[in-house]
């Protein structure tokens, strides 16, 4: 589903936003408007123009180079049809043509340890460079599959769901069909992929599953989402969940099915953040208000915690020439809320909504308080290419794990994110439900403490 924009907003002065004076590209070709190359470029593109050399589109770094050298370094080392090296471990489920949809492992053609390549917890700090290089390295060999009927793909499946539960890195061997096609895979919910082939076999070495999931795995009688609340509450990383998740390693063994990768990250962060929401609403509220910051990967998070009972909402603000937003001039403000009794709809937003909502969650239900929580996110052109929505949750636990700001008041709060944010808070108020609310709406309580 594509997001909803809620609203466009013109972008004024962006370039002042970074501006580093003795940086020596400043004044780099300034005889040439935008208009004048585009006119020399056909269908409008200034990538022709470009070549990577001006950063026309203003981005700091060109995107297609940057994945460029990543993939020239893989492809330099995939030799034949035989693919050698040792798994993160890490799977994907695709979802093109659903119910039947092409799966498999992924590994690198390199041996060692290799779980950095597919562990987002550990990529926070992490330049987009060494990211898209992580993930560039794996080649995925794929098969063709039924979700409800995955044992019809026999040795293949099997293998692939040893390495979906492994609890390390597990050295394989993978025969292709035909050498893997030169692409990369990007999409904005899930983290990039490297080159892709078909798979004729796969072999792999010693394997040690994690003993909190092979238990869920065993217990066909245990619920898919129980699975997933107990072996989180062992200690098991979400992101190794929703490996598992995908190739239908939990459920009543009637109903166990592949769940596309895509899919699978938005289930687990859905049912663990609704998991915490309900300890969260048995808790006091927070007593100040409470914002926290945090800026990675071309992207600045302010979060803020009113004194209320809970609510969430959460806003992103997409720059000119980013991901979601590839219009040349306008600012596009997207947005979706959720009252105290939840929301039933799959948010506009996609996965950024409930990976957010699941690390403020966390912080809330380990400080046993309840608040009315608002995420403002801005992305900005620096923000290269997608990596996933883990970063969204990274960056938002790393913003809770800060010291807050607290304040007497909402307005002074709202001062504060305000002079962090580039966009007016006018523009966010008018996109909003729940903020909206929040600014114009009195409490019962507030007319008896005035009375008193």
């Amino acid at each position: 589903m594509p997001k909803k924009i809620a609203r466009r907003i013109k972008a004024r002065d962006v370039w002042v936003r970074e501006l580093a004076l003795d940086d020596p590209r400043l004044a780099q070709e300034l005889d040439y408007t935008r208009d004048y190359l585009r006119v020399k470029a056909p269908e409008g593109s200034l990538c022709v123009v470009c070549k990577g050399s001006k950063l026309l589109c203003g981005k700091p770094r060109c995107p297609v180079i940057t994945r460029l050298l990543s993939t020239v370094r893989l492809w330099r080392r995939v030799k034949g049809l035989n693919i050698e090296g040792t798994s993160p471990p890490s799977v994907f489920v695709g979802r093109f043509g659903y119910p039947y949809v092409y799966a498999g492992p992924l590994t690198p053609p390199t041996y060692g340890d290799t779980s950095i390549l597919d562990e987002p917890e550990r990529w926070f700090g992490r330049s987009i460079e060494e990211i898209i290089d992580f993930r560039s390295q794996l080649i995925r060999g794929t098969f063709k599959v039924h979700v409800k009927r995955p044992e019809k793909a026999g040795r293949l499946m099997e293998r692939t769901l040893e390495l979906a539960l492994s609890e390390n890195y597990v050295e394989t061997e993978m025969e292709l069909r035909k050498r893997p096609r030169k692409n990369f895979y990007l999409d904005g919910e899930v983290q990039p992929i490297g080159p892709t082939a078909p798979l004729k076999d796969v072999e792999i070495g010693y394997v040690r599953w994690d003993h909190r999931m092979e238990r869920a795995y065993y217990d066909d009688d245990l619920k898919a989402a129980e699975a997933v609340r107990m072996i989180y509450e062992r200690g098991v990383p979400v992101t190794k969940i929703q490996r598992a998740f995908s190739v239908g390693a939990f459920g009543l063994k009637r109903n166990r099915r592949l769940v596309p990768t895509r899919w699978s990250i938005t289930a687990v962060d859905s049912i663990l953040s609704l998991d915490l929401i309900k300890r969260v609403k048995r808790c006091p509220w927070i007593n100040e208000f409470e914002v926290y910051e945090s800026d990675y990967l071309g992207n600045r998070f302010e979060v803020l915690l009113v004194p209320d009972a809970w609510s969430y909402e959460a806003f992103e603000a997409w720059y000119p020439r980013t991901l979601w937003n590839p219009d040349a001039e306008d600012i596009a403000l997207i947005t979706d809320w959720e009252g105290y009794g939840g929301r039933w709809r799959y948010a506009s937003m996609g996965g950024c909504y409930y990976a957010g909502r699941l690390a403020v969650a966390e912080h809330l239900a380990e400080r046993r308080r309840q608040a009315r929580v608002f995420i403002f996110r801005e992305a900005y052109p620096d923000y290269l290419l997608p990596v996933g929505v883990w970063q969204v949750r990274e960056n938002v636990r790393n913003a809770m794990r800060q010291r807050p700001l607290k304040f007497n008041t909402l307005e002074e709060a709202l001062e504060r994110i305000s002079r962090r944010l580039t966009i007016g808070l006018k523009h966010w108020v008018g996109a909003s439900t729940l903020l909206r609310e929040t600014l114009t709406q009195r409490k019962m309580t507030d007319f008896l403490r005035r009375k008193g």
